[in-house]
């Protein structure tokens, strides 16, 4: 089971690999090194990251070409993509974007940036239109229309509920921090305590009745929504 956001990087820097993976863990990811493309796809074949961090020069074909080909493929045109490269010309950016990347930093970058880049790209993920309805077990989530239903009978969820509730669906069965959880929920430029989380998480229990003995607590790590043991209607 993983417990923490992965992140795939493709770098063949090792200096510059080192150096985002080191960031990475001590933010709360879990980060895995390759060094060209060919290397990328079997990683990808055998799990999908929350988030894929490409350089553009790479040993054989070019992280662009793997941008596209990733972008067009079912299983992961929906990963998150950065580039990373030391080419900083207009035209450049806007091919990388045209290629499907989700977003790009040009060489040397700070890691605060790109830390915040990374999460940027995994909310904006947490929104795409194909995870509108989630459904695991009888506890179905529809974005589309601000319902959560369980066992048929429709629940009612605040704001802040509502939108923490579809994080831990679309990310069921891993262990989210609290400041993990400050980040891809509460998004705002506000100072928020992390004992704010668990307020909510409390709220969240109680509007989802029995569904809400799927949400649990990990001591001493966070929470996470259990997606293969469904408590009783």
């Amino acid at each position: 089971m993983r417990l923490l956001p992965r992140v795939l990087i493709v770098e063949d820097e090792p200096a510059i690999a080192e150096l985002i993976s080191i960031n990475l863990r001590h933010n709360g990811f879990t980060p895995c090194c390759v060094e060209d493309g060919e290397s990328a796809q079997r990683e990808l074949d055998i799990e999908l990251p929350d988030v894929i961090l490409l350089d553009w020069v790479l040993p054989g074909e070019s992280g662009l070409l793997f941008a596209r080909k990733w972008r067009a493929a079912p299983r992961t045109r929906r990963v998150p993509i950065v580039m990373l490269t030391a080419r900083g010309d207009e035209w450049d950016k806007v091919t990388a974007l045209d290629a499907g990347a989700d977003d790009y930093m040009t060489k040397p970058f700070s890691t605060q940036e790109l830390l915040a880049r990374i999460r940027a790209v995994m909310r904006r993920n947490m929104f795409d239109p194909g995870r509108e309805k989630v459904t695991i077990g009888q506890l179905t989530l529809d974005a589309a229309t601000h319902r959560v239903t369980f066992n048929a009978q429709e629940l009612e969820l605040g704001p802040r509920e509502f939108k923490l509730l579809r994080y831990l669906m679309t990310h069921a069965e891993r262990i989210h921090t609290r400041s993990h959880l400050l980040d891809m929920v509460w998004s705002e430029n506000v100072l928020i305590e992390e004992r704010t989380v668990d307020t909510h998480v409390k709220r969240l229990r109680d509007a989802l009745g029995d569904a809400g003995a799927m949400i649990e607590t990990v001591r001493g790590a966070g929470y996470r929504l259990i997606a293969n043991s469904q408590p009783s209607s």
